[in-house]
């Protein structure tokens, strides 16, 4: 028959149908697959939900509720060379001594580290200091010669250079600038104005001589200046406080000492300051001036090592 199809023969719509179902799955599979540009954009990532940022599951959503770094402890102080302690030594007469931690501005010291006596020579660390800061205030350099006298003054105790420079820094005003400028409590001005009977306590020994330390007394263009000279204290001066560091030591640390007999008490007046890297001293002894002086310079030794601790 002229319009009958031959049996198993594919009709034309069928196999349209067909082409179209393969295609079809073939698009699917290629939106499926990934890396296919074909790829659909709400597919779900590894480990991640449908539409969820690219981000780990366990980070904060926003930078302030980040835990803040915490600052490490800052380590602890290491100790002074001294430690507080009650001294009952076989020394003639009165004594007394201070230190100050420079660190922290505390202060340790026997019981009667308030008490004063006259200062002597020590007080000239503060003389020099006074002149070298004012005329630096005053847009002044002092002259090679005027800095060779306050060498002389501080490394070999000159008491004719040392009345020449307090006259120059207005006698007693000098020392009330020093009471006022470095915070000192128990002092007070000679009654006849004069540098050597200055009333001075250990525990303001300790102090002036940490407003030597900072800067304050001699200013910063001098300071540096000055504290270099009290280390190269030499002669008769050199005794106390730093005698009982060892040797290599002893060349850092800054002093000023004072020593005289005193007829109308009939004492001797020994005093001792001293500067460290961390610390400021004071040490203060009285006693019968037919003791002579060696005895009370001894005793300034005999007071720090007594104080200080095992081992330095």
């Amino acid at each position: 028959m002229a319009g009958a199809r031959r049996s198993g023969e594919a009709s034309p719509l069928r196999l349209i149908a067909i082409a179209v179902i393969l295609i079809g799955l073939v698009l699917v599979s290629l939106r499926l697959l990934p890396g296919s540009p074909f790829q659909s954009e709400a597919a779900a990532r590894w480990g991640a939900g449908a539409g969820q940022e690219d981000r780990s599951t366990n980070a904060p959503s926003d930078r302030s509720s980040r835990p803040s770094a915490q600052p490490s402890p800052s380590p602890s102080l290491e100790p002074l060379p001294f430690a507080a302690k009650d001294l009952d030594l076989d020394i003639e007469g009165w004594y007394s001594w201070s230190v100050l931690d420079r660190r922290t501005g505390a202060i340790i010291g026997s019981d009667n580290m308030d008490e004063t006596s006259t200062t002597a020579s020590m007080i000239k660390s503060w003389i020099v200091a006074d002149y070298l800061r004012r005329a630096d205030e005053n847009g002044q350099t002092p002259s090679d010669a005027k800095l060779a006298d306050a060498t002389r003054i501080i490394r070999d105790s000159d008491n004719t250079r040392a009345e020449q420079f307090y006259n120059n820094v207005g006698r007693s005003a000098s020392i009330k600038r020093l009471i006022s400028m470095c915070g000192l409590t128990d002092s007070k001005v000679a009654p006849d104005g004069g540098w050597s009977r200055t009333a001075l306590s250990p525990r303001d020994t300790a102090r002036m001589a940490n407003c030597i330390a900072e800067g304050k007394a001699a200013g910063p263009k001098w300071t540096k200046w000055l504290l270099n000279e009290m280390r190269l204290v030499r002669g008769a001066g050199d005794f106390g406080i730093r005698k009982a560091f060892p040797a290599a030591e002893q060349k850092q640390i800054a002093i000023k000492n004072g020593w005289i007999d005193r007829t109308k008490e009939q004492e001797m007046h020994i005093n001792c300051l001293a500067i460290g890297d961390t610390w400021t001293m004071g040490v203060m002894v009285r006693y019968p001036i037919d003791m002579g002086y060696e005895y009370g310079m001894k005793n300034c030794q005999k007071i720090t090592e007594a104080l200080l601790r095992p081992g330095v």
